[in-house]
């Protein structure tokens, strides 16, 4: 009697069908008729699939071309970076792009998205700091070392005007990005000297202890000791 039921529990649905093949026709049966009916629907869902397909395909394609015609046209422009010609690294020479219209032409490329950074940091050298923030704020990458040092150089230019309250913001991004002993400490360090100028001691402190505390193998650690006790020693007196 246990066999029986043990049999009977573990029968699974649909497997008359596989075991009869009477029932199998008759699926198909049922199947050609549903499609028969609703051809026109089961070939634009079809059409569909492919148009989507084809399309995501073509995309990588062209995406892929266009980031290797971008790549071509940046050798020119990271030479004249490269030589501190930082006018004709933006703005091309006649002849080749520069990192602006790099930037602009092949914005769906990895190449120019790089041209960004490239444009990004050429700005700041330049001392056109708004234009250098433009830039570098429509950079990404997934390198966690250039993200961090994008986010710093933003910082960096909100520091120069003066605007310390949004170059804290930066700096703290920076620092929070894949953290490490090699450049975190950096940041941090920037991120306390623009409390500092924004009279917020007690939050520059913190952030000098946490160097301190966490980043005590790094060349900031000395610094940030000698920091603090003057700030300390200042709110003492």
């Amino acid at each position: 009697m246990a066999v029986k039921n043990k049999t009977k529990a573990e029968h699974k649905p649909g497997a008359d069908i596989i075991e009869n093949p009477e029932a199998l026709a008759e699926q198909l049966s049922r199947t050609e008729e549903f499609i028969e009916k609703n051809r026109f629907v089961v070939i634009g869902v079809a059409g569909a699939i492919l148009l989507v397909v084809a399309g995501i395909f073509g995309f990588r394609y062209y995406k892929g071309s266009q980031n290797i015609q971008a790549q071509n046209e940046m050798f020119q422009a990271v030479y004249y970076f490269e030589s501190d010609s930082l006018e004709l690294a933006l703005r091309g020479d006649g002849n080749n792009l520069g990192f602006v219209d790099i930037a602009e032409e092949y914005a769906i490329t990895d190449a120019g998205n790089l041209a960004n950074f490239y444009a990004g940091v050429a700005y700041l050298k330049q001392k056109k700091y708004k234009l250098a923030i433009l830039y570098l704020e429509d950079f990404s990458s997934n390198d966690l070392l250039v993200q961090a040092r994008a986010y710093s150089l933003v910082g960096d230019a909100h520091m120069e005007l003066e605007d310390y309250a949004s170059a804290i913001g930066y700096y703290e991004k920076a620092a929070n990005h894949k953290p490490n002993k090699y450049f975190t400490p950096q940041y941090l360090m920037k991120a306390a000297l623009a409390h500092e100028k924004l009279n917020a001691n007690g939050e520059a402190i913190e952030v000098y202890q946490t160097i301190i505390d966490q980043y005590w193998e790094s060349a900031e650690f000395q610094k940030a000791k000698k920091y603090k006790a003057r700030l300390e020693n200042s709110s003492a007196s």
